[in-house]
Formats: C-alpha cells, sequence, structure tokens
C-alpha cells in the first residue's frame, strides 16, 4: 500500500486489501474511510470484510460510497462529521484515492480557502480543479453562516441570454410584485441566430449585439457577475466574489462552454490562415470574408458530437457558402468535405431529403462519423479522427483553404460540479415540466438544461413560458402547471433566398407552426427565408424578451383520466 499525505491527519490511497490494512494499521492510522460502492470490479473485497479486518486491527472504518463524479451534500456532510469524530491518522480509500480526496476537500471547504485545498490535493496528486468553483460555493455559504437575516428574492434567475431574460419577462408579465434577481457578468446581449446571416453577409454584426441592460427587464435587480456554484439544499446561489443570493425559487438558464480549447491548435488558428465559425462574434465577419475571396481549393466544415447549440448551424455555415461560391461562378473548382462526428446528416429524417438535393448541387463530400482533432493553422492542415469499417481508429489528415470548426460544447464548470449536475454534467430537469429532478424548487431551461431536445433559441422561446407558470405554482406550494413538448426550430438555409424550416419535438415528432398549405417545413421555400430575414429579428427582440408570447402559449398538463 501507497499512500498519499494531503494533510497529516488524512491521507488517501488506492484498494485496501488484507495486507494493505495490516500495513496502514503498522503505519499509524488508526481509522479508514471507504468512498468506493460494493461491487465496483471484480475481486474487491466488499466494504463488510474490510470493517471486519480494520476493526480486528484497532482501526474504525466508515463506508461513504460515492459513484465517480458524484458527491451528493449527504455524503459531504458525513464526511465532515467522521473527520471531526474519528480518531486520526484517517485512511480514506477508493479505486484511485481521487474520490476520497474530493469528499475530504468539500468536506474541509468551511475551514480552507479553495486555493489552499486545491494545493494540497495536488500535490498529493490528485488533481480537483474540476472541483473549484463548487468549494467557492461552500466556503462562501459557510462564511454567512445561516444568515437568516440576508435577503430572500423571490426568483433568482442564473444567466442573460434568451432564456433567462425570457423567462424573467414572462414571470413579471404575469406578476409584476415578484422581486426577481438575474445573475449575468456579461455586458452585452447577442442574437445568437443572426450568426449564420453574418457569415453569409444578410445581416452586419452589430444588428446582433446590444448593451445587456438594454434586455435586462427594468423590475429586476441585476447581479453583475458570474454564478461561482449552486448550494440547493441552502437555497442558495454562491457568486464569484464570494457571497451568497438566497431564493426562494431557482431558474437556472446559465447557457453551455464552447470548448474550443478541446481541439488542440484551433484556439490560436481561428481568424487566421483560413480558420473560422460562426459560433463566435468577432469570428462570423471572417467566414463571409472567406466564402467571398477564396476562389479555388479545399473548404473543411466539421460538427461535433451532440448536444451542440443548433444541431443545423455547422451545415447553415456550409450550404451558404457553396451558394456564394455558385454564385461566383467558381463553385466547380471548390471541393467541399463535411466532417460530422455523428452518424447522420439531420436527427429528424423528414427534413433529409430535401438537405441531400442540397449536398448533392453543391457536390459535397459527406464524412460521417469524423470527429476534428487537431489543427494546424501555420500549415493549414486540419486533423480528423475516425473509425474504420474494422472499427479500428485512425487519423486523417485534411489540407485546407478553408475549415469552418465547430467545437465540441460542455456545462459550465459551475454546473457540472454541482448538485444540480446530473448526466454529462447537465442540469437534471424533468423533461415536460422542467423542474429539477431532486430539487422542487429548482427550474431550469436552455442550453443547460438536460431535456433531449434541439439546443435553439427557438427551444428557449418555448421553454420560457413553461417555466414561467410552474414557478409560480411552486411559490405558491402546487404542483407544476405547464408542460414543454421538446419544440425546437432550425431554420436550415440551404441557400440565399431558400430555407427547410425544420420545426420538431421529443422523438423527432414534426410540430410546424404554420398549415402546410402555406409553410412546408420539409421543402426549401421562400417563405421561411422571409420569416428567418424579417421577421424572427424583431419577434426575438420585441416579442420573447419582453414577455409577448406569440404563438408560444404554455400548454396546460392535461390530468390523465385513467389515473384520476
Amino acid at each position: 500500500m501507497t499512500s498519499k499525505q494531503i494533510v497529516p491527519e488524512f491521507h488517501v490511497s488506492g484498494p485496501l486489501d488484507d495486507a494493505s490494512l495490516a500495513q496502514a494499521a503498522a503505519s499509524g492510522f488508526r481509522a479508514i474511510i471507504c468512498a468506493r460502492p460494493d461491487g465496483e470490479e471484480p475481486g474487491q473485497l466488499p466494504a463488510s470484510e474490510i470493517a471486519t479486518l480494520a476493526e480486528a486491527l484497532g482501526m474504525a472504518f466508515v463506508h461513504i460510497p460515492v459513484t465517480p463524479g458524484t458527491y451528493a451534500d449527504a455524503d459531504v456532510a458525513t464526511m465532515r462529521t467522521m473527520l471531526d469524530r474519528l480518531p486520526g491518522p484517517v485512511l480514506g480509500y477508493c479505486r484511485s484515492g481521487t474520490r476520497a480526496a474530493t469528499l475530504w476537500a468539500l468536506a474541509e471547504a468551511d475551514r480552507r480557502g479553495p486555493d489552499d485545498i486545491l494545493a494540497l490535493t495536488s500535490a498529493a496528486g490528485c488533481d480537483l480543479s474540476g472541483q473549484r468553483a463548487r468549494l467557492a460555493a461552500r466556503a462562501a455559504a459557510s462564511r454567512i453562516g445561516g444568515a437568516g437575516t440576508a435577503k430572500i428574492y423571490d426568483v433568482v434567475i442564473v444567466g442573460g441570454g434568451a432564456a433567462g431574460i425570457a423567462t424573467a419577462s414572462s414571470l413579471l408579465k404575469r406578476r409584476p410584485s415578484l422581486d426577481i434577481a438575474i445573475v449575468e457578468p456579461a455586458e452585452c446581449h447577442y442574437y445568437q441566430p443572426g450568426w449564420t446571416m453574418v457569415g453569409a453577409g444578410v445581416f452586419q454584426p452589430e444588428t446582433t449585439r446590444v448593451p445587456m441592460g438594454a434586455v435586462m427587464p427594468d423590475a429586476v435587480t441585476w447581479i453583475r457577475q458570474a454564478a461561482a456554484g449552486f448550494l440547493p439544499e441552502a437555497k442558495e446561489v454562491a457568486l464569484a466574489d464570494g457571497s451568497c443570493l438566497r431564493y426562494r425559487v431557482l431558474v437556472a438558464a446559465p447557457g453551455l462552454r464552447l470548448a474550443w480549447e478541446a481541439i488542440p491548435g484551433l484556439p490560436e488558428a481561428l481568424g487566421h490562415n483560413g480558420v473560422t465559425s460562426n459560433y463566435r462574434f468577432d469570428l462570423a465577419p471572417y467566414t463571409f470574408r472567406l466564402a467571398s475571396t477564396v476562389k479555388s481549393g479545399r473548404a473543411l466544415f466539421t460538427q461535433p458530437a451532440m448536444p451542440i447549440k443548433c444541431a443545423g448551424a455547422p451545415q447553415k455555415a456550409m450550404y451558404l457558402s457553396c451558394d456564394i461560391w455558385r454564385g461566383a461562378g467558381v463553385l466547380p473548382r471548390m471541393q467541399v468535405e463535411f466532417h460530422n462526428a455523428g452518424g447522420v446528416l439531420f436527427g429528424v429524417p423528414a427534413y433529409v431529403p430535401a438537405l441531400m438535393d442540397y449536398v448533392k448541387r453543391y457536390g459535397i463530400d459527406l464524412n460521417f462519423g469524423s470527429t476534428l482533432v487537431a489543427v494546424d493553422g501555420g500549415a493549414q492542415v486540419a486533423t480528423f479522427e475516425r473509425k474504420g469499417a474494422d472499427g479500428a481508429t485512425e487519423r486523417v489528415e485534411r489540407a485546407f483553404d478553408m475549415l469552418h470548426a465547430v467545437p465540441p460544447q460542455k456545462p459550465l464548470d459551475a454546473v457540472a460540479a454541482s448538485p444540480l449536475a446530473g448526466a454529462g454534467g447537465w442540469i437534471e430537469v424533468d423533461p415536460a415540466t422542467l423542474r429539477h429532478a431532486r430539487h422542487p424548487d429548482v427550474f431550469a431551461l436552455g442550453d443547460a438544461a438536460s431535456t433531449p431536445n434541439a439546443k435553439t433559441a427557438a427551444a428557449a422561446r418555448k421553454q420560457a413560458p413553461v417555466v414561467a407558470v410552474n414557478v409560480l405554482a411552486a411559490l405558491e406550494g402546487k404542483a407544476p402547471a405547464a408542460q414543454y413538448d421538446g419544440y425546437g426550430s432550425c431554420p436550415l438555409t440551404v441557400e440565399r433566398g431558400k430555407i427547410v424550416l425544420a420545426e420538431f419535438g421529443y422523438g423527432g415528432a414534426l410540430l410546424p407552426t404554420f398549415p402546410r398549405w402555406l409553410l412546408d417545413g420539409t421543402r426549401p421555400t421562400r417563405l421561411a427565408w422571409f420569416l428567418k430575414d424579417r421577421m424572427l429579428p424583431p419577434i426575438y427582440w420585441h416579442a420573447m424578451l419582453k414577455g409577448r408570447e406569440w404563438l408560444c402559449e404554455p400548454q396546460p398538463i392535461v390530468p390523465d383520466r385513467e389515473a384520476a
């Protein structure tokens, strides 16, 4: 057994058996804490057997089973109690020592600062940097103690993007007297659906950006800093400055993180040597410049694994660029490739035939199961990883004259490390009511929520009224009254002047807004382009963000008559 000292009174190690337990006792350890669930791997001694062996050697034993990546507040509280009660030194163990170290760190956060804790665990060989936000949140909570005199907001909304602002406005429309705080550090608010049009030279970039104060509802309190963590059991949100906000109901809409750094070489290459992305405000104009100036060569368009913001956006950039090349008469000299980490062109089959017509028209080479893994901007070479027919993984390098890259997209660290997180680090909610699976006074919507729908502004537009109705019910101690059907919309810009208007819900069900005789979303139409170009921006700015719920009234939950 090789143990790693975090502090003199607490060490961690990997798995223990009878021999290593005897070694631990001989080394002076007086208590053992097991952080492993039983049956985690073949040959693992069950906790009951370890307990018997430890006690025979004169050591106390405690079992706090933790699934990797999940650290419940109750487990942390138990760890704190045991550290206070058990005789030391204490040896914590799991498969590698990291879970035991993480339990110690979270339990110690009310007594040491995050930097001190992370330095100690790092020196012991345990990288807990992903827990910084939660450590800061617990530290902040301990500083205010039982802050019964602290202000309690009716609703705290984390996130001033489309989802957060729309929810605040929908709430105030229904109950103007609500005391609402919005946590948002950004000074600008962006109309992100417009960046596709900026990348095609249709919109000017400045039309997609306004000062945050221009969309912040007058009646809310704007907290101009980031959320550092979530403490749902205390009904608090920890802020970056170490303070906390208290709430009766929490609405979490913090968005997601574009993980540019996950592709080596990409961050440094962006904006130079033909490397661009419509997923950034400052780069969308470069996309248009490249499409307007590149006259021959290879153009690569990439799409990472799901989930991502607007799954159609990567190919929208491709179609509009191809249309520019076609208009300039240079498309025959362009070699266009679409590298999609997934296995299909679009997840809802009804829209694929129309898209395939344009793939053939533009001569696009489709590469499914192909993931961008590295970029050499100076050499203009992109590296892709894909599986061959035999299942073996291979790497392929492709030289390019233009590369439109889309990064992997992940939950924010403060979300992934919080008790709100479920699978993959997303906020775990009921897909219909958008209420948290374990905390009934917490709701989530937008990109950070675990709902299995498209992450689009259109989805947030439909979700916001549902959350507003259900938040008001929660404030009154009632059950949720509205439900969300998974609606999302993806206006697929296949050429300048025509759009395939994909509208769908959970399970790929088609949910068209207009009758088919007026607008058939499964084929390219000029009316759909008119909606995208002329109608959707004012609807966003002057309806959605103002609480005007045109064509998105929340659906009431219909009681199950058989159950009744």
